[in-house]
């Protein structure tokens, strides 16, 4: 059956066929695995929710949207080793081989899709079918964190890590207003895992115990390998419509690289697309704290000049637009704003 469903996640358009970063990925992968390293099959699909899964064929989803919340490699070793624990420790196949699990399956994927924002989108209803078939139970996550630890320090990575990811998500989730306390009901992630705050504090006991002597992030690495798509990723997340966990990830992000233009630029246009009281003035900020880096994206002088332009500061507004156009003359947009700059708006 996951052999059927892995022939048409192959067929997928979702599927992201970059041979560098799939190869990265699937280093990280078999670093934590060893000798079951060709047992997996590693696959990154475009969709920017946060998930990783991995079937009892060795068929392994990476969803791009965790990529984007990973701040170092360990993390994301951290969710490999995870997985892998599961299939290490068969939970999955216990999972099919339970008919009344397989009975429940289309009510357990709408609860998924539900959590995750999804609503009926049938291409991500299709893959959430082959990622978010297996709803263990709580003892099965707290085997599958411990072999995951396992594995990390094993491979040499630094485990603490793997108590920050799952931190990160829950602040991103108490970000949105409709927070009620109960991440559970906002993600399927934490519904099915144990408490939140018991977790973290298991993870971080444990790393303790078994961190390795010369333990690493990969911190570097992780940026270099992510840097060619992340650009995609970004607009992937404002596409969500989650501002409260969009601005929370990019306020977090920009706390580990404050002098990164691009991620200034996407939270103003977060903070734009949001439209608040008082955002039009936070994008303003973040837009102008991206024009000063040196990595700004051409983007944001676009950005900038309709601002401006909303505001009545036109002289402002014409500077912007000259800047964008200089910098990215072959834009898409371009001959609009060159209508823009001529007719003097």
């Amino acid at each position: 059956m996951l052999d059927r469903e892995e022939a048409k996640l192959r067929r997928s358009l979702f599927l992201v066929q970059d041979k560098p970063l799939n190869d990265y990925v699937n280093r990280i992968a078999c670093r934590l695995a060893g000798d079951h390293c060709p047992d997996l099959r590693v696959y990154v699909v475009r969709t920017p929710y946060f998930n990783a899964s991995m079937a009892p064929n060795g068929m392994m989803q990476v969803w791009t949207g965790l990529l984007l919340r990973m701040s170092n490699e360990a993390q994301l070793a951290a969710v490999l080793g995870h997985e892998i624990g599961h299939y290490l420790a068969r939970h999955s196949l216990e999972r099919l081989r339970d008919a009344k699990s397989r009975s429940a399956f289309g009510q357990f994927l709408g609860i998924a899709l539900g959590a995750a924002g999804a609503g009926g989108a049938a291409p991500l209803a299709q893959l959430a079918l082959t990622a978010g078939m297996f709803a263990y139970e709580r003892e099965h996550e707290r085997e599958a964190d411990r072999i995951g630890l396992e594995l990390m320090a094993k491979a040499g990575y630094e485990p603490i890590e793997a108590s920050r990811v799952w931190a990160q998500l829950l602040q991103e989730i108490e970000a949105e207003q409709d927070w009620s306390g109960d991440a559970g009901s906002r993600s399927v992630l934490f519904a099915s895992h144990p408490p939140a705050e018991e977790r973290q504090q298991a993870l971080v006991e444990r790393a303790a115990q078994i961190a390795p002597a010369k333990a690493e992030t990969g911190k570097a690495a992780y940026r270099a390998a992510m840097a060619p798509h992340r650009w995609g990723w970004l607009e992937d997340e404002l596409k969500r419509r989650k501002s409260g966990e969009t601005l929370a990830l990019f306020q977090r992000l920009l706390q580990e690289a404050p002098q990164d233009g691009e991620l200034h630029y996407f939270l103003g246009e977060a903070y734009r697309l949001r439209a608040a009281e008082g955002d039009r003035q936070r994008a303003l900020d973040a837009y102008q704290a991206a024009a000063k880096q040196a990595n700004a994206p051409a983007e944001v002088h676009r950005s900038l000049g309709m601002l401006y332009q909303q505001q009545g500061e036109r002289a402002a507004a014409q500077e912007a637009f000259r800047r964008y156009l200089a910098a990215k003359p072959g834009a898409a947009d371009a001959e609009m704003i060159q209508l823009y700059l001529k007719e003097g708006v």
